[in-house]
């Protein structure tokens, strides 16, 4: 799969260290070692914040979990420096000011090209830059949030400020857990990840999130293609967005992604697909 998406194009992968405690990274970095020529041919990101261990030590974003992980990861990826070096949600036990110093120390030593954040409130987000540009650190230029046709909460705040400070937005999530794919139905469940996926349930459950769901695949009806692409196709569309981060585990989902960024939608078909949204509690 890694090998026919790298094929196809695709040269920015997302991983983090508490990913099946490391192994993600293990097998990334063996997998784009042998598939690339050289290292400036790929874009490689990962994470820190996750617990990695039972001691105190081992999670969160102190300066000492941030220097020590991001030498764990590198090792594990079997590279000097990864590009994008994101933290894995905000931490409330440490002080921001101590987060953005320590990861502009990694910036500055070589390890990290750039610097990301991932799902947390606005002006959270907000406040993490500020602090840096006062002091001249290094800035956030990515957010990985949760952004899906779905789940839209995201254009309230977030999204308006990405653009607005030239942030690059890689929505994790582009398909809902599935839920657009129509691994779901009001009756039924149509796949055993959607039978153990809880909080697929809990995210994505109500009135208006399955009439959005019945047109994503009317529309793909109407247009020939699933309603998987037509979530992706939507999200291609939307002002601000980078990248989805795709998670895909047949081939087909892969193929299906491929294809979607060529899939062109109307103003029509995009207002067709958002009528039914209904804001929700924000959820991360």
């Amino acid at each position: 799969m890694v090998q026919h998406a790298v094929e196809s194009g695709i040269n920015f992968f997302d991983t983090a260290d508490v990913y099946s405690l490391g192994v993600s990274e293990e097998i990334t970095g063996r997998l784009l070692k042998t598939l690339f020529n050289r290292r400036d041919e790929y874009v490689v990101a990962t994470k820190v914040r996750g617990v990695m261990g039972d001691q105190p030590n081992q999670v969160g974003l102190s300066r000492k979990h941030i220097m020590e992980s991001i030498d764990g990861s590198l090792k594990r990826l079997g590279l000097d420096d990864v590009d994008l070096y994101q933290i894995h949600r905000w931490d409330d036990e440490t002080p921001i000011a101590e987060t953005m110093e320590a990861l502009h120390d990694v910036v500055k030593a070589g390890k990290a090209r750039y610097i990301g954040a991932s799902s947390m409130w606005t002006w959270q987000f907000s406040q993490a830059n500020a602090v840096a540009e006062r002091n001249g650190w290094t800035r956030f230029v990515a957010m990985q949030n949760h952004y899906n046709l779905a789940y839209r909460e995201g254009e309230r705040e977030m999204i308006p400020y990405c653009i607005d400070q030239g942030i690059g937005i890689i929505p994790w999530s582009p398909i809902a857990r599935g839920f657009l794919a129509g691994n779901r139905s009001r009756n039924a469940d149509n796949s055993r990840r959607s039978e153990e996926d809880r909080k697929s349930h809990r995210l994505y459950n109500s009135d208006a999130d399955w009439e959005t769901l019945e047109r994503a695949v009317k529309l793909g009806e109407k247009l020939g293609i699933s309603s998987a692409q037509v979530a992706i196709a939507w999200m291609m569309h939307k002002p601000g967005i980078t990248s989805p981060i795709i998670g895909a585990t047949k081939m087909h989902h892969l193929e299906e992604a491929l294809a979607a960024v060529a899939i062109q939608l109307s103003a029509d078909d995009v207002a067709y697909l958002e009528a039914p949204y209904v804001p929700k509690i924000v959820q991360w």
